[in-house]
């Protein structure tokens, strides 16, 4: 999958984004993913775990299905920021945000915050 293809996918899932994404004077993976991660971020603030669930979900295909890119992406945008965007959520949402996140994506989550500062 490109990030051509996660643009489809996203818009299933969020379908108002799609003009957000596809107005981007410069396409990419980074900037589709920061886009979605923007909404996701704001899911979390807004604790709006229907769509929040169903976004970590399609994270987590984009992510499996991906082209090179597009993981890249997902690690340095989404993943690094997941600390940040959780900080200020109970321990038992985030902790359900965190069950929604694949296996994968979790050890990455981990191999960051314990590799940072090394």
């Amino acid at each position: 999958m490109n990030y051509l293809k996660a643009i489809q996918e996203i818009s299933e899932v969020i379908p108002f984004i799609e003009e957000e994404l596809e107005e981007n004077k410069t396409p990419s993976s980074y900037s589709v993913i920061h886009t979605f991660n923007d909404h996701i971020k704001k899911m979390i603030r807004q604790n709006d775990r229907n769509l929040l669930f169903k976004c970590l979900k399609k994270m987590n295909n984009i992510y499996r299905d991906g082209d090179i890119m597009l993981k890249y992406a997902v690690e340095c945008t989404f993943i690094y920021s997941l600390d940040n965007s959780t900080a200020f959520c109970s321990e038992e949402y985030r902790k359900m945000i965190f069950s929604h996140i694949s296996q994968e994506l979790q050890k990455i989550h981990s191999r960051q915050i314990y590799s940072h500062g090394t």
